[in-house]
């Protein structure tokens, strides 16, 4: 029965994560005629509104490094979302054992 649960889980998971990007459906063209991205970030958003509102603007600070194209943008990002995952799970992974090793300490005398 386990073994079971293990493998309807596993299909739930990867429902829940290819279906959205199938069942996505492309928005239409934008008033200018441009495709619009499906996956954009708010970032670009935010960068479009602000040419739209103020066109004049130009912006106080470069950025430090200019990745080459949008994927290696994304492999960053992704990148630095798994490190701060990594640091948090490495984090709580010590404070329990500190813990655990806290409690069996004071259970025996002499500690």
């Amino acid at each position: 029965m386990k073994r079971y649960q293990d493998l309807l889980l596993l299909c739930a998971v990867v429902a829940l994560i290819a279906l959205p990007l199938w069942l996505v459906k492309r928005p239409a063209p934008s008033p200018d005629g441009r495709q619009t991205e499906i996956f954009t970030g708010a970032d670009d958003k935010a960068k479009n509104l602000v040419g739209v509102i103020a066109p004049g603007y130009k912006p106080w600070a470069k950025p430090l490094m200019e990745p080459p194209s949008s994927e290696v943008g994304s492999l960053l990002f992704a990148l630095q979302a798994a490190l701060g995952a990594g640091f948090i799970g490495y984090y709580l992974g010590v404070a329990s054992t500190r813990a655990r090793m806290r409690r069996e300490c004071g259970k025996e005398t002499g500690c």
